[in-house]
């Protein structure tokens, strides 16, 4: 259900163009869910709970297209790498904290569970409070709303009263670029010629990022530790130091991504958990063989867990938001949380069957879609690191036109094609 809710609050999304105002209303949602998640014991109704995670599914459906955007478009660019990859790093750390608030010792009894499934609505209710002080974003006032005078105090507010003038210049000449071009809708973006590399991208990194086996290794590792001979009642705890270094990982690529670029982490993040999966998959194959195994399998675990949040994790929601100019972003991430959720629910339905006939083989399947996808990556990413949106456009011009002589304005369109379409 929390699937299918995500991906029906998905086609709403490119009907708000204000980014801030659309997450405030979010957040009401969000407070909503809670509220009846707490309710649902003392009402005893298990149909509040069904109503609170559809709307804990719509509330997430928004906030996972509608931050990046909003993080992605108030940031200077030397720092662009750095807040993108923040969304990583408060997924993780809420996987995390749900682990650990989980836990039977805190709030994961009887009598304490429909305040565990109300936690959710904590950060809602600080958002809330906070995101009205902030500005939207420079690039929406000035684009879209036309409003220099916004435009540059918001800068100030945001980035200081140093001297930004070329991010100013970067962003006008985007808007300039976007004069004649109005938000295309998703099969308008689809159809687009100029848009095909970019696309082309955003399928097999969102698709990776499903398929890589990160999933399947949260799946698997509750066996590997009971196999392992740990306790029982460890293994939890051992489970959340898995979830503890994805966490921590993901802050580390944080810190990196701006120093070895986007492309790097990725096909370099693809090669060393396919490296890892090809030895899982033959010490899980050899285990009954020799008991040492056992616990280079779960060394194994920690450490694909630690590739995938230093370099897919981060790297690939950045990527998203930087390939794609003011005027496409939203349609192309109503594609995003398409493939992410759609991804995740076939993973979800498909992955107990194959393990049920492949068993520790199946990894081998993870295995081939990083390899590809690491090759993809390294022949065709253009690397977007310090770069502006139209620098990263003219990238892409090079792939989506080849050596075909055309004219083309900044925009990357035909300069006697006009787009007036309606959402």
């Amino acid at each position: 259900m929390w699937v299918l809710t995500n991906q029906l609050s998905l086609p709403a999304f490119v009907f708000f163009p204000v980014r801030k105002k659309c997450q405030i209303a979010t957040n009401l949602i969000m407070l909503v869910a809670a509220l009846l998640m707490a309710l649902s014991k003392t009402a005893k109704s298990f149909e509040l709970i069904l109503a609170g995670r559809f709307l804990y599914g719509i509330g997430t459906g928004f906030s996972l297209n509608i931050h990046p955007q909003y993080v992605g478009e108030i940031s200077p660019k030397k720092l662009r790498g750095f807040t993108n990859s923040t969304v990583s790093v408060f997924l993780t750390l809420g996987k995390l904290t749900g682990q650990v608030i989980g836990l039977r010792e805190i709030l994961g009894s009887e009598a304490l569970w429909p305040w565990l499934l109300a936690f959710g609505g904590l950060s809602a209710l600080l958002q809330l409070v906070t995101l009205p002080f902030f500005p939207d974003s420079p690039s929406y006032l000035l684009i879209q709303k036309g409003n220099e005078e916004a435009f540059r105090k918001a800068i100030r507010k945001l980035w200081g009263e140093g001297d930004h003038q070329a991010e100013i210049d970067d962003i006008m000449k985007e808007k300039v670029a976007m004069t004649s071009t109005k938000t295309l809708r998703v099969l308008e973006l689809i159809k687009e010629p100029s848009m095909r590399w970019q696309l082309y991208i955003l399928m097999i990194l969102m698709t990776t990022l499903q398929l890589c086996g990160v999933n399947a290794i949260y799946f698997y590792c509750f066996e590997v530790f009971h196999t392992a001979k740990f306790e029982e009642h460890l293994i939890p705890y051992v489970s959340l130091g898995v979830g503890l270094c994805e966490c921590l990982s993901s802050i580390l690529c944080s810190t990196l991504i701006e120093r070895f670029g986007r492309k790097v982490l990725l096909w370099r993040g693809y090669t060393l958990m396919c490296s890892v999966l090809a030895l899982l998959t033959t010490t899980l194959s050899l285990q009954h063989r020799f008991f040492w195994l056992h616990y280079f399998s779960v060394v194994l675990i920690f450490l694909f867990v630690i590739f995938y949040g230093i370099g897919p994790s981060g790297a690939s929601i950045t990527v998203m938001v930087e390939i794609f100019s003011q005027s496409f972003r939203p349609s192309a991430f109503l594609i995003v949380g398409c493939i992410n959720w759609t991804g995740l629910f076939v993973l979800g339905m498909v992955f107990p069957l194959i393990v049920d006939n492949l068993g520790p083989f199946c990894f081998l399947i993870f295995l081939g879609i990083l390899a590809l996808s690491a090759t993809f990556v390294y022949l065709y990413l253009p690397e977007t690191k310090g770069k502006s949106i139209m620098e990263i456009m003219a990238e892409f011009n090079k792939l989506n036109f080849g050596k075909k002589e055309i004219s083309v304005t900044e925009n990357n369109f035909p300069k006697d094609q006009l787009f007036c379409t309606k959402l």
